[in-house]
């Protein structure tokens, strides 16, 4: 039976995705505007938790102060409403022509100033609204010619954009954590903050270093050829996976924004296994909202828009219920066992040991039975086994 979401599960959607009207490079809209009041009681409706947004989805830009207030009071009644929650927001400093080259790292002073304002003035919605994550993805903060941009200058500039609004967060007592969402490519030719790695290298020179962690996306990762498991395990490591974005993705093309889990399905299935229950050897799980950032197809209608987003919530329950079953599964726990992989967990040093310990030990290096370790299997190809047994419900 297909798994139903509730409210429970945490399931949210940015605005842009299920309003997202199916305008490419190639062609026109397909659908219509989507009011932000229709998607909340129509996200409500199917079963989700969250609703996020930049401040251009929800307020169309040069609208007056009171269309402004308008818009956002009609938008905090839907949401006491159904009950919908908005647990993130994020700016848009890609769309409109004047970020061309960036909002925080533009070559142009003022745009650089403006972008801090307009983001400083939608995280004072975003507070009011309850939000707890303010996600920051640099689309436009990049390059086509290399000799065109300072990278060093534009990291400082990106650096001192973030130190401030860390600090007006604090000021104003918002409370809210900063999420940097990485790309390597697309829209620029290359981005700033390219990887997952890039994003949390970058955070340690930051000011207000706790405050600030990291939105990673499937689709990101998979084009750059990464994988997105080991990316979020290394974040939940460094306490820093403070939001996620699930979407699929086939390969290093385009962004592609599918469904989750219509890309690479058995990653998918260890990226649930990680959120849910954590590393095998024990370790943090992700306690956030599941957020979905794709696109539904430019062949459907609104029908099939909603058809998608349920597609995308029910698939991630049936990877969860296969990753729970997969745990428990004592054929599993045995594989893992005799692949050592809790083995990892165990200190490589004994405690107390120094490096003159290890050096007395022969057993360690002089005695140590090198042909036993290069003829000894792992059972890795086992574990896939099993693992691609309960993905596929046939165990």
């Amino acid at each position: 039976m297909t798994p139903r979401p509730t409210r429970e599960d945490k399931f949210s959607f940015g605005l842009w995705t299920v309003g997202w009207q199916a305008r490419d490079l190639f062609g026109e809209a397909t659908r219509p505007v989507l009011a932000a009041v229709e998607a909340v009681h129509k996200l409500a409706e199917i079963g989700a938790y969250g609703i996020t947004f930049h401040d251009d989805d929800l307020i169309p830009p040069g609208s007056d102060s009171s269309d402004r207030q308008r818009i956002i009071d009609e938008f905090k009644a839907a949401l006491a409403q159904t009950g919908l929650e908005v647990p993130m927001v994020t700016t848009n400093l890609f769309g409109d022509p004047v970020f061309k080259d960036g909002g925080f790292t533009s070559n142009d002073r003022s745009v650089r100033r403006y972008a801090l304002r307009k983001v400083m003035r939608n995280m004072d919605l975003a507070a009011e609204l309850g939000a707890h994550i303010y996600v920051f993805w640099g689309g436009r903060e990049g390059s086509e010619v290399d000799f065109a941009k300072d990278v060093r200058a534009a990291l400082d500039r990106y650096r001192e954009a973030i130190d401030l609004l860390a600090q007006y967060s604090i000021d104003r007592g918002y409370g809210l954590r900063f999420a940097i969402e990485p790309k390597p490519n697309e829209p620029r030719g290359d981005i700033l903050l390219p990887s997952i790695g890039h994003a949390l290298a970058f955070i340690n020179q930051l000011e207000h270093k706790d405050m600030v962690g990291i939105n990673p996306e499937t689709g990101h990762e998979q084009m750059a050829t990464l994988n997105y498991t080991h990316g979020i395990a290394q974040a939940l490591w460094e306490g820093k996976l403070f939001h996620i974005d699930l979407n699929g993705q086939k390969g290093p093309r385009y962004d592609q924004d599918q469904v989750f889990g219509y890309g690479d399905l058995i990653q998918a299935f260890s990226t649930v296994d990680l959120l849910e229950n954590g590393a095998p050897g024990g370790g943090p799980v992700y306690d956030g909202d599941r957020h979905f950032d794709y696109k539904p197809l430019r062949t459907e209608d609104m029908d099939g828009v909603w058809a998608s987003a349920r597609a995308n919530m029910e698939l991630y329950l049936t990877l969860r219920e296969r990753a729970r079953a997969f745990r428990a599964d004592p054929e599993v726990q045995e594989a893992m066992t005799a692949a050592g992989v809790a083995e990892l967990s165990r200190p490589t040093l004994d405690e107390g040991e120094t490096h003159e310990k290890l050096l007395s030990d022969r057993a360690a290096f002089e005695d140590y039975d090198l042909e036993a370790a290069r003829t000894k299997g792992y059972g890795f190809a086992e574990l896939q086994r099993l693992a691609m047994e309960h993905l596929l419900a046939v165990r």
